[in-house]
């Protein structure tokens, strides 16, 4: 049985920075890619980071690119984001996510995700 648990939310002042981790269980490496989604109060959910099992290639969503960095130990199975330099709009839910597919579009378009975590907040005061 696939779990993932996520943990580092908080409180963090604008400018801030604050670390996330995924435990994650169950999954072997026949899953493609691992994401980092967040949804803020009354929007969609939206897609901020995806690596591979690997960990050696990485992608972002444009509004978080140079500021969060998305890395993983397969050895721990755990999966991390690391947030520098947080902005009032950062705030939301972070989930960790499977991605069962080959293409990183589909998990940047959320599709083909089968696992979510139940998230952590961040909160970001201005």
């Amino acid at each position: 049985q696939v779990q993932l648990v996520e943990s580092g939310g908080g409180l963090v002042q604008a400018g801030g920075s604050l670390r996330l981790s995924c435990v994650y269980s169950g999954i072997t490496s026949g899953y493609y890619y691992m994401d980092w989604f967040r949804q803020a109060p009354g929007k969609e959910r939206e897609f901020v980071a995806t690596t591979p099992w690997t960990g050696r290639s990485t992608y972002y969503a444009d509004s978080v690119k140079g500021r969060f960095t998305i890395s993983r130990d397969n050895a721990k199975n755990t999966m991390y984001l690391q947030m520098n330099s947080l902005k009032p709009e950062d705030m939301a839910v972070y989930y960790c996510a499977t991605c069962n597919s080959p293409y990183v579009d589909a998990c940047r378009r959320g599709e083909t995700m089968d696992y979510w975590g139940k998230g952590t907040l961040v909160t970001v005061s201005s």
